[in-house]
């Protein structure tokens, strides 16, 4: 559990910090959805925002659990080493897409679109929105669009060699996402226009780039844990 807690952390940071993201691919979504609940419904309005996150976050989780098996078949293997090293380089890309230095990540968006065309006419036939149970199955639809941020995650998550790990990590970046989407639908203004600042993201994107470094194979786990000489195998000798 320990070894899984700053993975934790570091799901938690890119679900948080990468709302400008999350605004931009799902903010007008959020906005429609909330336009679309009934003039009856509106006082029930944080209640059906809630379910539809809700069913987001379980779509994100699950994600995490199907593909997490198939790391976890990988990590039996002699790529264990590879993914280990996929999932710190992914980190590293993440962290600099939440610092606003890179933003490569977002290319990988269209590998999702043709199964989300088969989706959007469900998720449509949903709408307007009448009762949570309603808002639930949209939720859980709607968290298959394509997202590049979603995507890098999930393949980092599976990347973890653990099904279980992979869907923990995945609950924890759907979570991360949920003050500015929930923020979104409220027209809460001033935590987006928070989470948006740079200073925010930078310091942000700098822990989950350390994160990355931590998380490649190598002597220098050693040495970032205080206790180099510890983990380092010394030569043997004839």
């Amino acid at each position: 559990m320990a070894d899984l807690l700053p993975l934790l952390v570091s799901a938690l940071i890119l679900g948080l910090l990468g709302g400008g993201h999350c605004i931009g691919m799902c903010g007008g979504l959020m906005g429609a959805l909330t336009l679309a609940i009934p003039a009856e419904q509106r006082q029930r309005r944080l209640q059906l925002l809630l379910a539809y996150n809700l069913g987001r976050i379980a779509s994100y989780t699950l994600a995490g659990l199907l593909l997490g098996t198939a790391g976890w078949a990988l990590a039996s293997g002699p790529a264990a080493t590879l993914l280990r090293t996929v999932a710190g380089l992914l980190l590293i890309v993440m962290g600099l897409y939440l610092a606003g230095w890179w933003s490569g990540l977002t290319r990988i968006e269209g590998l999702g679109r043709i199964l989300w065309r088969r989706i959007e006419p469900l998720a449509r036939g949903l709408l307007p929105v009448r009762n949570a149970r309603r808002a639930l199955l949209l939720g859980s639809l709607w968290g298959w669009l394509p997202c590049g941020l979603v995507y890098s995650t999930l393949l980092w998550a599976a990347s973890q060699g653990s099904a279980l790990d992979s869907a923990l990590l995945m609950l924890a970046f759907g979570l991360g996402t949920l003050p500015v989407l929930l923020a979104t639908g409220l027209a809460a203004e001033r935590l987006t226009a928070l989470l948006r600042r740079r200073g925010v993201r930078i310091a942000g994107g700098l822990l989950v780039i350390l994160f990355g470094i931590w998380t490649l194979p190598g002597p220098h786990q050693g040495w970032l844990m205080g206790h180099g000489s510890g983990h380092l195998s010394t030569p043997a000798t004839n």
